[in-house]
């Protein structure tokens, strides 16, 4: 076990640190791939958890996507799709961001973020302040992607902790109870403010 047995607050990326997907960026694709914004949306996500756990390329994940909506995947449209698709997941809460980094005065701060491999790498390259965190688990990385208790298992040996140790912070549900099953405490994130009062409350007074 490390000797930092300082508490981890644990925080999901997407929709807590950094923003949900860029509005109308599922309708530009759809319109590239000259196919209905409701067909892509079905076709985008039941093929992604592959791709988000580092288990599918980028080109084989367009590959299926494509092929799903009866689509040529050639080069030039994939790799159009691919770029479009990450930077519509670019954009970051500034406020949340500086609220993290301010964190770590106080408390261990990693991230655990579904998000796959070539992402993982325009984003870290676009937000270096990440660096400075405790640890990143990158789903796309690690070969793990929330819910599966493996993903948060792979923090729990990562930063030689306990999973009493974690308090993990996600806007989804799903993924907290995920969370709470290994032993971690779970917040799901609603607001700023009460993610504060919430850390406030658990993590022990100086």
């Amino acid at each position: 076990m490390s000797t930092d047995r300082r508490r981890i607050v644990l925080f999901d990326l997407f929709g807590v640190i950094a923003r949900h997907q860029r509005p109308g960026a599922l309708e530009k694709m759809a319109a590239r791939c000259h196919t209905s914004a409701e067909d892509f949306n079905t076709a985008y996500w039941a093929h992604r958890p592959p791709y988000d756990a580092g288990w599918q390329t980028a080109s084989a994940y367009w590959t299926h996507v494509l092929h799903a909506l009866s689509r040529s995947a050639d080069a030039d449209t994939i790799e159009e799709l691919r770029l479009t698709d990450i930077d519509s997941w670019s954009r970051v809460d500034d406020r949340m961001v500086t609220y993290v980094r301010d964190l770590r005065d106080r408390a261990r701060v990693a991230l655990l973020s579904n998000i796959p491999a070539d992402h993982a790498d325009a984003f870290l390259a676009a937000q270096p302040w990440l660096h400075d965190l405790d640890h990143l688990a990158l789903s796309g990385r690690i070969g793990a992607a929330k819910p599966d208790p493996a993903a948060f298992q792979y923090c729990v040996v990562a930063l030689q902790a306990a999973p009493a140790d974690f308090l993990f912070v996600d806007d989804r549900e799903e993924d907290v109870r995920a969370a709470q099953e290994v032993g971690m405490d779970g917040h799901v994130f609603r607001s700023q403010d009460d993610l504060a009062a919430v850390i406030d409350a658990w993590l022990p007074t100086r």
